[in-house]
C-alpha cells in the first residue's frame, strides 16, 4: 500500500479496489482531514482545496494510488 507522506492522521482505513482480475488494497484518506492538515501547515482553505485537487487528487501513482473519500452530501 502506498502512503501519503505527512498524512497519517487522514488515514480512515483500507479499501481492496478492484484491478483487472485481482483486488489490491489501497489505504484509504478523508479529504477533510487532509485539507485540515494542510490548513493546520498554513495555508489557507482554499490553497489546502486546491493543492488537494492539483497535488493529491490528480495524481496517478500505479494500481495502489491511495483513495479520497469526502462526505455526501445529499442536494435532494
Amino acid at each position: 500500500m502506498l502512503k501519503m507522506d505527512g498524512l497519517d492522521d487522514a488515514i480512515v482505513g483500507s479499501a481492496d479496489v478492484w484491478v483487472g482480475n485481482s483486488t489490491v488494497e489501497r489505504l484509504v484518506y478523508s479529504g477533510d482531514k487532509i485539507v485540515a492538515s494542510l490548513m493546520a501547515q498554513g495555508m489557507t482553505e482554499e490553497e489546502a482545496y486546491e493543492f488537494v485537487d492539483f497535488n493529491i487528487a490528480g495524481a496517478y501513482m500505479g494500481e495502489e494510488t491511495p483513495v479520497i473519500v469526502w462526505p455526501y452530501i445529499n442536494m435532494s
